[in-house]
């Protein structure tokens, strides 16, 4: 994308022509001054996620029974985030702009700050786990790959993998589309509409996700996969580098749609954001009121389902209605929307933008499947009969 402007053919051209050196002299390696740039981040939102106060609430139940306390103070955490950093951009104590100029040493930087903390995971799994979630597979790459953990945390209000995933993940993902349109307007003057579009959309979603930051205890990232080398390299590595990457493209790929295309593009990627939203707010009301609520301005239709752990039987309740009365993982379908709509201002001109969105179905279907396996292992014959009742797995009447 920096050397090769997005470019698979030309890459290789120049790999071919020239060898190993020809990947050593253009590989960006990290950098002092890209190390002090994430070392300072990563301080900083260490801060706000230790200080900063915020409603209490508890995680799903755990295999072995325990149910984690997490801080809900994420809005808070991103309104701040982005007032300081435009603070220190309109007082020119820091360029954003800098950020674009060395993404690659940023981006070397995170790919090895994900090794350093897997290790230090690994270490802390074998010789101070902090609950009865921890385990080993007996073998060293499983363990480091997979994690020790469930819940690794530094103390009773500090969660290693919320941080990880929302504050420098999410976090960094925001940071990196700011620091983009910066660099174009910086160097051209002004935004194009695309990228304005893709930015706000991406915003809009980050936004969306910190505000429903309660309901993504119960993902399967949090709720089920261990703190390990799979983990760490998601959220340090893969969410901000990847996800952003639309953006990365769009600084030196101007595209001006007009004001109909623009307008239309953000509408209706706007509109998946909403249903993603709502989908969320859907489940985490029926949870938090044990079924009694209204979704949809009726008393919703649900399957009580049992399920044994290490501490005995346990009651689930199991939502048929609203959004999820159409599909078991509904709300996958309008977030590969909202991510086919941010890189729709790309337009059709090339391939590469089109990467992350092409990922990310693949990912979530694969997803779906490991939830579909994951509860027909938890719930059994209950299960079968919710897949009964709501056939579809992601997008109704297809798939």
């Amino acid at each position: 994308m920096v050397r090769a402007d997005g470019s698979v053919e030309k890459a290789c051209r120049h790999f071919f022509q020239f060898g190993i050196r020809g990947i050593k002299d253009v590989w960006p390696f990290p950098s002092q001054r890209a190390c002090k740039l994430v070392g300072a981040f990563v301080l900083f939102e260490a801060i706000l996620q230790a200080l900063l106060p915020g409603e209490r609430v508890m995680g799903p139940s755990t295999p072995v029974g325990n149910r984690p306390l997490y801080t809900r103070n994420g809005i808070p955490c991103f309104l701040i985030t982005l007032g300081v950093y435009y603070l220190l951009w309109r007082e020119r104590l820091f360029n954003p702009a800098m950020v674009y100029d060395i993404i690659g040493e940023i981006y070397s930087v995170l790919i090895c700050a994900t090794y350093i903390t897997t290790t230090l995971l690994y270490v802390k799994g074998h010789m101070a786990p902090c609950s009865s979630d921890w385990g080993s597979s007996g073998n060293v790459l499983g363990d480091f790959f997979w994690g020790m953990e469930l819940c690794p945390r530094l103390s009773s209000v500090f969660d290693i993998k919320v941080f990880m995933n929302y504050r420098l993940g999410i976090m960094g993902w925001a940071i990196l589309v700011i620091s983009f349109a910066i660099k174009q307007y910086e160097v051209q003057g002004r935004v194009s509409d695309s990228l304005m579009v893709s930015s706000l959309l991406m915003l809009m979603y980050i936004a969306k996700f910190f505000w429903m930051e309660a309901a993504f205890g119960c993902s399967m990232d949090i709720a089920h996969d261990r703190a390990g080398w799979f983990m760490t390299y998601t959220c340090v590595t893969w969410i901000p580098v990847v996800n952003s990457s639309v953006n990365l493209y769009l600084v030196t790929h101007p595209i001006q749609l007009g004001r109909r295309m623009a307008s239309t593009i953000f509408l209706l990627g706007m509109l998946c954001i909403y249903v993603v939203w709502d989908c969320d707010r859907q489940r985490q009301l029926f949870r938090n009121s044990h079924g009694k609520c209204q979704i949809w301005g009726r008393i919703p239709t649900k399957i009580q389902a049992r399920h044994q752990t290490e501490r005995g039987e346990r009651k689930s309740l199991l939502l048929t209605a609203g959004w999820w009365g159409l599909a078991r993982h509904i709300h996958y379908a309008p977030e590969i929307g909202a991510a086919f709509f941010w890189t729709l201002p790309a337009l059709f001109r090339h391939a590469m933008p089109y990467f992350y969105v092409t990922f990310l179905t693949a990912l979530l279907i694969d997803r779906a499947n490991r939830d579909d396996k994951y509860c027909r292992v938890k719930y059994h014959k209950h299960w079968e009969a919710y897949s009964k009742k709501v056939r579809y797995k992601v997008v109704p009447r297809v798939f």
